[in-house]
C-alpha cells in the first residue's frame, strides 16, 4: 500500500478532505516518513537520505534552500522534488502593486499620521507621484513578475523584464533610468549579491525598490543607507537575510519602506489550495504523468 507522509500542519476539516482524495493510500498524520513513498510539506532535509523509501517529496513551497547542499547526484536517482513554482503569482503581484501604490500616493505616511492623530494636509500633495508611465524593470521573468505586468497595464508602465540571459551589464546600462526595480528572483550562486551598494547607487534618487524573492539579493545596508540619506525613495520588502527581522535591524526604522513579512503570498485558502496543487500530481504521479514544479537542482530553481 503507498504510504503518504504530511509534513504540514493541517486542520481536521482539510486532513478528513486529503484522506478521502487519496484513495486507498495510507496517510501518515505525524510526518514519519519511515516507510512512505510520498511526503506532501517540507520535511526535515536529513529526512530525505534516510528515508530509503521515498520517491516524491511535495513541498508546500517554491523555496527549497534547506534542501540544496544535500546530495542531488545520489539522491535524485530516486528521488523526485517538486515545489509550488507559480502558485504564488496572484498574492505575491498583487502585493507588490499594492506597496508600490501605497508608496507613490503617500499612504504609508498618511497611516501614521492617522495613528498619531497628526494633520499635515497640503504638503504632503507635494511628495506624491504617480505610477502612470512608470519606468519598470522586472529582475525576473517568472509568474510574479508576468502578473505584476498584467496589473501594471492599465497603468501604461513601461516595462522591461530581464532574464537569466540578461548580462549585469544590461542592468547596469538600465538601472539609471528606472523608477521602478522588482525583483523576484530566486537564490543562486549568480543573485546573491547583486543588488549591491555599487548598483543600488546607479538608480536614481526618486527610484523605487520591490523586492519579493529572496533577501540574499540585496546589500541590507547600503539599501538602509541609500533610505536614510534620500538617494532613493522607498522599497518594498516582502523578503529580508534573516526571518524574522531581527529587533535591532535598521529596516524597522527606516524611512520610506514597506515591510511585508514574507506575507506577500498568502490568502486566506492558501492551504486549501495546496492540498488541491498536491492531488492534482499526486493524480499524474500515479498515471506515471510527468509531475508539475519539478525542482531542477542543477540550476538551484
Amino acid at each position: 500500500m503507498m504510504r503518504i507522509a504530511l509534513c504540514l500542519d493541517l486542520n481536521g476539516d482539510q486532513i478528513a478532505r486529503l484522506r478521502s482524495r487519496i484513495g486507498d493510500a495510507e496517510l501518515e498524520e505525524t510526518g514519519d516518513l519511515t516507510g512512505c513513498e510520498i511526503a506532501f510539506g517540507n520535511p526535515p532535509p536529513e529526512g530525505l537520505t534516510e528515508a530509503e523509501a521515498l520517491k516524491w517529496v511535495q513541498l508546500e513551497s517554491v523555496g527549497f534552500g534547506e534542501y540544496a547542499d544535500l546530495d542531488w547526484s545520489t539522491l535524485g536517482q530516486r528521488l523526485t522534488l517538486t515545489n509550488l513554482a507559480g502558485f504564488f503569482a496572484d498574492p505575491v503581484a498583487e502585493t507588490a502593486l499594492a506597496g508600490l501604490l501605497a508608496l507613490a500616493r503617500g499612504i504609508d505616511r498618511l497611516a501614521r499620521l492617522q495613528s498619531s492623530r497628526t494633520w499635515e494636509g497640503d504638503p504632503i500633495r507635494t511628495r506624491l507621484r504617480l505610477l502612470k508611465g512608470a519606468r519598470v524593470v522586472m529582475l525576473g521573468n517568472g509568474a510574479i513578475n508576468r502578473r505584476l505586468a498584467e496589473l501594471l497595464v492599465p497603468f501604461g508602465c513601461e516595462i522591461t523584464a530581464l532574464d537569466s540571459s540578461t548580462t549585469t551589464a544590461d542592468l547596469d546600462a538600465l538601472l539609471p533610468t528606472t523608477d521602478i526595480l522588482v525583483a523576484t528572483v530566486p537564490d543562486t550562486p549568480a543573485t546573491r549579491g547583486l543588488l549591491s551598494a555599487e548598483r543600488l547607487a546607479l538608480l536614481p534618487p526618486h527610484a523605487v525598490l520591490a523586492n519579493l524573492g529572496r533577501g540574499s539579493l540585496l546589500d541590507e545596508a547600503a539599501l538602509a543607507d541609500a533610505l536614510a540619506e534620500g538617494r532613493l525613495a522607498g522599497a518594498v520588502l516582502d523578503v529580508t537575510r534573516d526571518e524574522p527581522l531581527p529587533p535591532d535591524h535598521r529596516f524597522w526604522t527606516c524611512p520610506n519602506i514597506l515591510l511585508t513579512q514574507h506575507s506577500g503570498g498568502g490568502t486566506a485558502d492558501e492551504l486549501d489550495r495546496k492540498i488541491d496543487t498536491f492531488l492534482a500530481n499526486l493524480a499524474r504521479y500515479r498515471a506515471g504523468q510527468p509531475l508539475q514544479g519539478v525542482v531542477d537542482m542543477t540550476r538551484g530553481y
